[in-house]
């Protein structure tokens, strides 16, 4: 049944809530969006039509508390409500109680996010369905011995992760039997304590993996389309940080596919809404499925810009009950596209969030380049939620067109006042491994230490270069002490980097 949405809830905050609040505009749909009081300067608060306090305190009781958000889109007349990423966007209990009180839940069915929010359920109905998977089992009800003996049949190193979460938390590579019980346990308090669900699952554990996954889009009336891939394989801590589309490592054999799996697996689950199909791609081009996101994707910028569509009104037209507005064989994917993850943390320092106030952000000037943040200058980075500043991402006809568009993009987006991980993705960028596409899980763990060590030498280079241009200075001035040349002798490497410069003329 279709159903017009004039007025939209944005259950979310900072830059998703103003990429999606800027569609809204564009579709003639008024907005109401949500702020906790410590962020009433924050630039989503002014983006949106009507913007609503939350209130203060922890955040069960702003952006995860489901009865005061369906209240305020109750007093405030929206006919349907989108929950971004995040929050509560795979929240089972949020998507029933927003239909319960008659308003759209922008996203798939109550049933279809818990079903694909279990690790052990949605890899059981993958079986069914017969896609891929990765060989293991939920080990609930294992007994002691019966684990070892799964374990070694699958063969080390295996994988525990918990059941009912991601991003993660409740994860474990075990590489021999003596570490496995313990892996267990930690992995068990740990999901518990994340999800509150101490469920694990023992998987064979794949080395140096790709990981790939494939923007879908379900309508109401069992049409299934993907969006090609995006290779989100350089991550820390399991988080990504930098995604791009499409993947170097993918034949057109191998992409259509992946492709066709994901829509298989839409179908037989009776998707409907934006979704990402997420695999585990090894090596020798063996994919497995790995999970479904029921919501959109931090990178969907990538997507967008090769295929020259709005992922955010495409969410929109399904949820009104409209049919998706074209066929499998039209959507077309030109250029590539590249996003990099804008973090406030100190690479230095086992990527620990950092906080402060924003004293300046730059903005980048070059065609072909999207900014998405939620924050400007005077704005406070604070504890209270994702250290992630921005996303940068640029778009160029070939892939090492796009590299260098980013790295001077990046370079020209600042975030002065707090420390972030801008030098780091630089240095990702110009890395041999990143400009061969040779990138793996493991491309962090494998390359960080080289790319601190040049982080290191060029602040080092940086400070010698600051303090000799000092010394010129002083030399120009009257008022300052005659020097001599014992007074450069400290800096002899500097000097021999100085170009340009003209002396006795």
């Amino acid at each position: 049944m279709k159903q017009k949405i004039n007025r939209i809830l944005i259950a979310n905050r900072g830059e998703i809530a103003i990429r999606i609040a800027r569609t809204c505009k564009e579709m003639g749909i008024e907005t109401v969006g949500l702020y906790s009081e410590i962020e009433q300067t924050l630039p989503h608060v002014r983006e949106m039509d009507f913007s609503i306090c939350l209130g203060s305190g922890p955040l069960s009781e702003t952006y995860l508390n489901i009865s005061k958000i369906i209240q305020i889109a109750k007093a405030n007349g929206v006919d349907a409500i989108h929950p971004g990423y995040g929050f509560l966007s795979e929240n089972a209990k949020f998507c029933k109680e927003v239909k319960k009180s008659g308003i759209i839940f922008i996203g798939p069915p109550p049933e279809v996010i818990e079903l694909m929010g279990d690790k052990a359920m949605s890899k059981m109905k993958m079986g069914e369905i017969g896609v891929p998977l990765i060989p293991g089992v939920l080990i609930e009800d294992l007994k002691d011995k019966s684990i070892f003996d799964l374990a070694n049949k699958i063969g080390y190193p295996v994988l525990i992760k918990a059941s009912a979460g991601g991003g993660g938390k409740g994860m474990r590579i075990v590489n021999k039997a003596s570490e496995l019980l313990p892996s267990i346990e930690g992995a068990k308090r740990e999901a518990l304590a994340s999800f509150g669900d101490d469920r694990v699952l023992l998987e064979k554990y794949i080395v140096n993996p790709r990981h790939i996954e494939f923007q879908v889009m379900s309508d109401q009336h069992a049409n299934h389309l993907h969006f090609f891939e995006r290779d989100c394989s350089i991550q820390r801590r399991y988080q990504k940080i930098v995604e791009e589309t499409p993947s170097p490592f993918l034949s057109p054999e191998l992409r259509q596919q992946m492709g066709q799996t994901a829509l298989k697996i839409c179908r037989g689950i009776g998707y409907v809404g934006a979704g990402t199909i997420e695999f585990i791609v090894d090596e020798n081009g063996h994919f497995f499925f790995l999970e479904m996101n029921t919501r959109l994707q931090v990178e969907h910028p990538i997507t967008e810009m090769t295929t020259g569509l709005d992922l955010v009104a495409l969410q929109v037209k399904v949820a009104e009950g409209e049919k998706l507005p074209m066929q499998q064989s039209e959507i077309k994917k030109q250029g590539h596209a590249i996003e990099v993850r804008i973090y406030s943390e100190d690479a230095e320092n086992d990527f620990l969030p950092c906080t402060g106030k924003i004293l300046y952000r730059g903005t980048p000037r070059s065609p072909g380049v999207r900014l998405d943040t939620g924050y400007q200058d005077g704005t406070e980075v604070t504890v209270h939620f994702d250290p992630m500043l921005a996303k940068l991402i640029a778009f160029a006809p070939e892939r090492p067109q796009a590299i260098k568009k980013l790295q001077q993009a990046l370079k020209e987006t600042p975030f002065i006042g707090v420390t972030t991980n801008r030098d780091y993705l630089i240095k990702i960028l110009q890395s041999q491994a990143f400009l061969s596409g040779d990138v793996t899980t493991k491309f962090i763990e494998q390359h960080h230490d080289e790319m601190i060590k040049k982080l290191q030498d060029e602040r080092e280079s940086q400070e010698k270069m600051a303090a000799a241009l000092a010394i010129v200075v002083a030399t120009q001035n009257p008022l300052a002490k005659k020097t001599t040349p014992d007074d450069f002798a400290q800096f002899p490497s500097t000097w021999d980097e100085l170009s340009g410069f003209r002396n006795g003329e």
